[in-house]
């Protein structure tokens, strides 16, 4: 089998190449696009990561290609209609770090609630004032948890060493984990309007989209705090915009951001303006939002610890393994 894999580390190459001479692999440092695609027609297998946009204009060109193996949980990059319509297998890593993104959120939490990084760059400069810095204690905060999958109750299992309160909303609702975990459950509005910290752990799809716009800020507790470790189009960036030049949202959180791959490689927008449409006034959105200075924002990092992307690429070459045996594992079926 011919195997692609992009957006790959030196480190993880060499851990893909342990798979010759049984495979035939190579190993690529940059996303898998439109453009580039034809040159891996032959490939068999492909591995990706989030900014690899596998859109069907894109997976056309991939004429040979059986199996899709993403190194990330979400799948909302993958148009899983042509993969259903053209059997192609889409395997994910299901669990890799779900403490680890759900500490990811207490970091930023600690960032904003004492003023970290304002306090930091302030002494770098041997400034010693306080003046401006003063934050909020954590303790008996009341934390909304939109999510208790297995990153949102590993949110709750940490919030509970900080005495918080904690609600949470859920399709699913999962009344033994409440009672374990000492949380309660609630509707989203009722969340919104009670929560000091609200974050947000439910995958991106139809449904979700959007899932806090204008209507939800609305709602919110005045002078909130948001947090997204997530996915980005989970929340309405111009109505976040809003929310926090009137003050409704005091700070906010995000590890993600919509539009986030051109973000990442603006010279992307350039080369690819006239083949699909991007979003230019969410765009413009997140560029305002990386300049305010009561947003704090990462790259896309909550899942990176030396430990988590270990688990992600032995579940990857796992899969791919499986696949060739005939015994597919952790295939997702649709992101409906």
């Amino acid at each position: 089998m011919r195997i692609a894999v992009f957006e790959a580390e030196p480190w993880e190459c060499r851990e893909f190449e342990k798979l010759r001479p049984e495979f035939d692999v190579n190993c690529y440092n940059q996303p898998l696009t439109a453009t580039n695609a034809p040159c891996h027609a032959d490939a068999e297998a492909i591995s990706i990561f989030i900014y690899s946009r596998l859109d069907s204009w894109t997976l056309k060109q991939l004429k040979k290609l059986r199996l899709i193996a993403t190194r990330s949980t979400g799948y909302d990059h993958i148009d899983m209609d042509y993969c259903r319509e053209n059997r192609i297998t889409v395997s994910n890593v299901p669990v890799y770090g779900s403490h680890t993104v759900a500490e990811h959120v207490f970091g930023l939490i600690l960032m904003i609630g004492h003023r970290l990084y304002e306090s930091i760059d302030r002494t770098r400069k041997a400034d010693f004032s306080q003046e401006g810095l003063r934050g909020f204690d954590i303790r008996s905060k009341t934390l909304g948890v939109i999510g208790t999958g297995l990153i949102g109750r590993h949110v709750i299992e940490i919030a509970g060493g900080f005495h918080m309160e904690v609600a949470a909303y859920d399709p699913r609702p999962d009344p033994e984990l409440a009672a374990r975990l000492g949380f309660t459950y609630t509707g989203l509005d009722e969340l919104l309007e009670k929560s000091d910290i609200v974050s947000l752990h439910v995958p991106a799809n139809r449904q979700t989209f959007h899932l806090l716009s204008t209507q939800q800020f609305a709602k919110m507790k005045e002078g909130a705090v948001l947090i997204n470790t997530a996915r980005g189009s989970l929340v309405d960036i111009e109505a976040l915009l809003h929310a926090l030049a009137e003050g409704k949202v005091c700070a906010a959180g995000l590890d993600v951001l919509p539009e986030e791959p051109v973000i990442r490689e603006e010279a992307e927008l350039l080369s690819s303006f006239f083949h699909r449409a991007h979003d230019m006034s969410t765009l413009l959105a997140n560029h305002i939002l990386l300049r305010m200075r009561n947003v704090y924002i990462t790259p896309h990092n909550a899942f990176n610890t030396r430990e988590a992307v270990e688990r992600i690429l032995a579940t990857t070459i796992d899969s791919i393994k499986a696949f060739v045996r005939g015994k597919p594992v952790n295939v997702v079926s649709d992101n409906k």
